[in-house]
């Protein structure tokens, strides 16, 4: 029989099968390897970046709010008696919200521009407009950013042109708020739905959505809500001021919770009050103190 003739059954050629059996183990090494470095990738990417420190979890959410803040805040509004005093919160990532004091509609001045806003680049998103339109001496991208980070109110006016009027009142029944641009009054629990709506997306664009709240921040008067923030909070707001309203309303971030916080105050005289503003800044940081107990004391106010 020649020498390289096999019979059925015989025992294959041994080389060849210790080679297979090299292969197999090459492939079952590769194949761990494969994974070993997924998991890396996976940790290194979950890790702090630059040298930074990992975000801690999310402290207590609006949602599970200590009982004390209404005795916290009741205290505050009783110091301020001369005063109307209504106050909002909401949690962004839920369906929490919570009202204090007076939650009868204020005249909302300069705080009812975000619903102007939100509505012109509501316009832009259906093609109705751009930002580009000639409004006055400038765009409709300068009156924007002049509108909200500056507070103009030559600007306002001219972006509710373009808006309409009857169409700005359509547009804020969409997003669940009663306005009427000739009378301007919202209660703080509306506004603290717009801003509620327009953090969470849920108005405009990813990229609107981003301009506007970049608009909110350094503004011309960070004396407010701002100013009565802890450190570590990430402030978006557009304040309010005429005759005798003073009012905030804001987005506060801080380690992955984010709340919405109204402030509405009226002196009765029809002038601004002395007072008005400590009791914004002292409502803010009791909010905050209450919401994050073990946030340390930072830039807020006495």
């Amino acid at each position: 029989m020649p020498v390289d003739q096999r019979m059925p059954g015989m025992r294959q050629d041994v080389p060849a099968t210790r080679h297979a059996r090299k292969r197999l183990a090459l492939l079952f090494t590769a194949v761990v390897l494969v994974v070993i470095a997924i998991v890396v990738l996976a940790v290194v990417r979950s890790g702090p970046r630059n040298g930074a420190e990992p975000a801690a979890a999310p402290e207590a959410p609006v949602a599970v709010a200590p009982d004390s803040l209404q005795g916290s805040i009741q205290s505050v509004l009783d110091d301020n008696p001369d005063y109307r005093i209504g106050l909002a919160m909401a949690d962004v990532s839920g369906d929490a919200a919570l009202a204090f004091g007076d939650q009868e509609a204020f005249t909302a001045a300069s705080t009812a521009k975000i619903i102007t806003a939100a509505a012109y680049y509501h316009l832009v998103e259906t093609g109705e407009a751009t930002l580009d339109d000639p409004l006055g001496d400038y765009d409709a991208a300068f009156q924007l950013e002049a509108m909200v980070n500056e507070s103009n109110n030559d600007s306002w006016l001219l972006l509710m042109d373009a808006v309409g009027y009857p169409q700005l009142t359509e547009y804020a029944a969409s997003i669940g708020v009663d306005y009427d641009p000739e009378e301007n009054l919202l209660t703080p629990a509306e506004m603290a739905l717009v801003l509620k709506q327009l953090y969470a997306g849920d108005l405009l664009n990813q990229d609107n959505t981003a301009q506007l709240l970049s608009y909110m921040q350094d503004t011309n008067n960070e004396e407010l809500i701002p100013a009565g923030s802890q450190s570590g909070f990430e402030v978006f707001h557009k304040y309010g001021e005429l005759d005798g309203e003073l009012h905030d309303a804001a987005v506060l971030a801080y380690r992955g919770s984010t709340f919405v916080l109204v402030i509405y105050t009226e002196n009765a005289d029809g002038t601004e009050g002395a007072g008005q503003a400590d009791a914004i800044r002292e409502l803010t940081a009791v909010v905050e103190k209450a919401l994050f107990p073990s946030v340390q004391a930072g830039n807020s106010t006495p």
